[in-house]
Order: structure tokens, then C-alpha cells, then sequence
């Protein structure tokens, strides 16, 4: 069974919308977008590379996925993350069909849970999520995540989308890295731990 994989740029109070740019997302108003450019430091970029070096494929929500469909197979620049992420093959969850335009895309729709559930149990490389804030609503109500990486970043935004919104499930995550950037940035990753149980937060194992 392949492994759901989560990488997600996050502020310190948990908003997770348009990191990269202020019209990458402008849902609800937004306007706090671009919040991760000034933090970027070179063991960032070491990570990155890490994770484009592991052989991969990507899941993605619609929204993103058309984000990226539009920059990456006529990227000029970061040639690390354009030539697997082009080459890789995509599994992209929309509410309607579609028919994906970016080389090696499928689109999931109908009974998405079931369909990913299915994905997730065939043979192939890991599934990695980038981005796509309302399919890792659907994967962490559903508990379909394997690993997280979460990049927690030193600013607060007040507003906006959030990373464990409204449907999220109680349950134990435990910590299997933390990676501290000289940008203030720290690259998290967990890994889910179960569900919990009444009276059980806060008490150790025994």
C-alpha cells in the first residue's frame, strides 16, 4: 500500500491560504497573500530538493492542480521541482469531471473517499500532496494521511483557510522531525499516532 504524504506551508496561527503569491487565492476576501517570500533559506532548499529526489506522484485538489498546470510545464526556472513534477504521474480530485490538459493527469471525481481509498491501496509510488487545502480537509476527516510535513512559518495572518478546519477529527499525531531554518521557518514532520480516546490527552504511555 502506497503512502498519502502532506507537505504544507502553514502560519503560526494555522492559515494555510495563498503562501506563494496574493492572487494565488483570494477566496473569502483574502488579502495576506505571498506570506512565505521573505523566509526562504538555503536548508529550505535542501529539503526541497530531498523531497523532488524521492520518486513520487502527486494527488492534487482542482485548485492547485490548475495552479500548477499553468506554471510548471513552461517553468524557465527550478528546473528541480518543473522535471519530476512534469514527468511524474497526477491524480487530481475535482467535484466535476474534467479532462486534465497537464501531461500524465487523471481526474478523480464522484465518490472521491472511495476512489482515493483505491488509489491508495494499488501498487505505485507514494502520493504526495502539495497545497490543495480542501482535499487535505477530505484526507484528514477520512484519515488517509500518512505523513505530514508541515512548515510552520513565524507570522500570524488572523484570517484565512486553515490547515485542521472545521471537520477535522480528533487525533494523535507524534513527532518524527523538526527541522529549525535560520528564517524562523521550522519544517515539522508527523505522523498519525491513532485516534483518541476519552481521557486519554495529556496522559503518557505506561
Amino acid at each position: 500500500m502506497r503512502k498519502i504524504i502532506t507537505t504544507t506551508f502553514m502560519t503560526l496561527d494555522g492559515v494555510i491560504q495563498a503562501p506563494g503569491g496574493p492572487e494565488e487565492d483570494t477566496a473569502g476576501g483574502f488579502s495576506s497573500g505571498g506570506w512565505t517570500v521573505h523566509y526562504w533559506d538555503e536548508k529550505m532548499g535542501e529539503v526541497i530538493t530531498g523531497f523532488m529526489n524521492m520518486p513520487f506522484e502527486l494527488l492534487l485538489g482542482r485548485k492547485t492542480y490548475d495552479i500548477f498546470a499553468a506554471y510548471w510545464p513552461n517553468a524557465k526556472t527550478d528546473m528541480e521541482v518543473a522535471k519530476p513534477f512534469n514527468a511524474t504521474k497526477k491524480y487530481v480530485v475535482s467535484h466535476k469531471l474534467f479532462e486534465p490538459k497537464w501531461k500524465n493527469s487523471t481526474c478523480i471525481t464522484g465518490d472521491v473517499v472511495s476512489e482515493i481509498k483505491k488509489l491508495k491501496e494499488s501498487e505505485g509510488l507514494d502520493l504526495w500532496v502539495w497545497g490543495s487545502s480542501n482535499l487535505i480537509q477530505t484526507l484528514l476527516k477520512n484519515h488517509l494521511i500518512d505523513r505530514m510535513y508541515i512548515w510552520i512559518y513565524p507570522v500570524t495572518i488572523g484570517k484565512g483557510k486553515k490547515l485542521f478546519a472545521e471537520g477535522t477529527q480528533p487525533e494523535g499525531f507524534k513527532l518524527v522531525e523538526a527541522k529549525p531554518c535560520s528564517s524562523g521557518v521550522i519544517i515539522a514532520t508527523y505522523e498519525p499516532a491513532g485516534e483518541l480516546k476519552p481521557g486519554t490527552v495529556g496522559q503518557s504511555e505506561q
